[in-house]
């Protein structure tokens, strides 16, 4: 019974913090979305590198076409 009496209260706060902290929420999202790429690209270097030597390797190997 409690938490319905507080709702309202519990709505207004709510959105209030939330309408304050959007500034600063959209200045360090390039930030987040930068950690995010750097932790997730280290791992998939290595993969990449492999794919790019397979991909030399068949480069290299395949016949060339006659330019005429």
């Amino acid at each position: 019974m409690f938490f319905l009496l507080t709702l309202p209260f519990r709505i207004v706060f709510g959105v209030l913090l939330a309408v304050l902290l959007l500034p600063f929420t959209l200045l360090l999202l390039p930030f987040f979305l930068l950690r995010l790429l750097i932790k997730t690209a280290v791992p998939l270097l290595p993969i990449a590198f492999l794919v790019f030597c397979v991909w030399a390797v068949v480069r290299l190997a395949s016949p060339r076409a006659l330019t005429t």
